[in-house]
């Protein structure tokens, strides 16, 4: 398989995976946060310190990395969100932003370490 269709192929699930997870999040939430994108963006944190602790092959990094989770994870719609919530109250703004960074960071280093810790 070429590296290019790999890429490809992953975004073409890892979109609608995104969209499905969002409105299925937030048609539950009763949060004035958008947790679906939160809960989108921390899944993918989690699963990419999973596919860098794996030391996967580069058709995989290309399927999986930049394909599905590439398309799967979105920084402008955490742009939009942070934006649109900053608006209505600046410091749920921040308190967003900074779910999304620290947590992140934070799920992304338990995926790598738990990953090499079995691998």
């Amino acid at each position: 398989m070429s590296l290019a269709l790999a890429v490809a192929l992953g975004a073409a699930v890892g979109a609608p995976a995104r969209y499905l997870l969002d409105a299925a999040v937030s048609s539950r939430s009763r949060s004035r946060l958008p947790l679906g994108i939160l809960t989108v963006n921390l899944l993918g944190c989690l699963a990419v310190g999973v596919l860098a602790g794996a030391e996967p092959s580069t058709t995989t990094v290309r399927l999986v990395g930049l394909g599905f989770l590439g398309s799967f994870t979105t920084a402008s719609t955490l742009a939009w969100d942070v934006i649109a919530v900053g608006a209505r109250s600046r410091r749920a703004g921040v308190v967003l932003l900074a779910l999304h960074v620290v947590a992140g960071l934070a799920l992304t280093t338990v995926g790598l370490v738990a990953t090499r810790a079995v691998v």
